[in-house]
């Protein structure tokens, strides 16, 4: 009896443990990816923050949802490769800010133009602490746009650190713009050229 009440209390001590644990601690990372593309489609549906009045709230709205499951300092130097080591500090974090900006647009421009086709999430792909979670927007047409999503686990949390469309990836696109760009005129000329592109204007060597 008394050994029975040693594995029911020890039991019971486990099961008080596995309670106390965030809910992230079980969250696979397609239930992430979920969570966090949930969130920004709620983001953009929303009809208090159509408006164009409401344009900078709903950004930033956005980017906070984003900024929760995308590693954004991440994705900048990987945009970058091996132009990464020749800024300064100040010039890597000035870098990061402009590409958070620009990845923001491009995506959310994507899935905004996907908030009324119907989301499809397929599992992932787990390999140690990286994982793949492939998703399909299916249109109204029946057309079908496969989405990637690239993640890396950091302190027990899956973070973005890539998305492919329809087998593109967005980092891969980017850093052959980019190095095209600097070796055939400058980092400077990068930096301006992303701001023209910011700003809603065509850029000259930039998608």
């Amino acid at each position: 009896m008394k050994r029975q009440g040693v594995v029911r209390r020890g039991l019971g001590l486990a099961c008080a443990a596995l309670v106390a644990l965030p809910l992230t601690a079980w969250a696979t990372p397609t239930d992430e990816v979920k969570g966090t593309i949930d969130r920004v489609l709620q983001i953009v549906t929303d009809p208090s923050l159509k408006p164009q009045v409401k344009t900078k709230e709903r950004r930033a709205e956005i980017r906070k949802a984003l900024g929760e499951r995308f590693n954004f300092a991440q994705m900048a130097q990987r945009s970058l490769a091996t132009h990464w080591r020749e800024l300064t500090p100040k010039e890597q974090q000035d870098f990061v800010g402009l590409f958070t900006d620009l990845l923001e647009k491009s995506y959310v421009d994507k899935i905004e133009s996907f908030s009324d086709e119907k989301m499809l999430y397929l599992g992932d792909q787990i390999d140690g602490d990286q994982a793949t979670v492939k998703t399909k927007v299916v249109t109204k047409k029946s057309a079908e746009i496969p989405i990637d999503y690239r993640l890396v686990q950091r302190a027990g949390k899956w973070e973005v650190y890539d998305v492919s469309i329809e087998g593109v990836s967005l980092i891969n696109n980017y850093r052959a713009q980019f190095n095209k760009i600097i070796r055939s005129k400058s980092y400077p000329e990068l930096v301006r050229l992303l701001q023209v592109k910011l700003e809603g204007e065509s850029a000259a060597g930039l998608e």
